[in-house]
């Protein structure tokens, strides 16, 4: 249970950061094919929320490499 809630926490954090240092990738995040599984017998699972931080991770990653900012 707790590698869940840590888990929940860094996809907070990220959510954050993104919503608050990248607003114009926020809106794209609805869109991120590779989300928390939506069926509806799915169970929530570490597996799916590290698969869900990983994605968002490699979002801001991508979009940082391919929008460097400027000093």
């Amino acid at each position: 249970m707790k590698r869940l809630q840590q888990l929940t926490k860094e996809i907070n954090d990220i959510t954050l950061k993104i919503e608050q240092e990248y607003p114009e990738l926020y809106q794209y995040l609805d869109e991120n094919p590779i989300t928390i599984s939506s069926e509806i017998n799915s169970k929530m699972d570490t597996k799916n929320f590290s698969d869900y931080l990983n994605s968002l991770k490699q979002l801001l990653k991508h979009h940082m490499e391919e929008h460097p900012q400027k000093k």
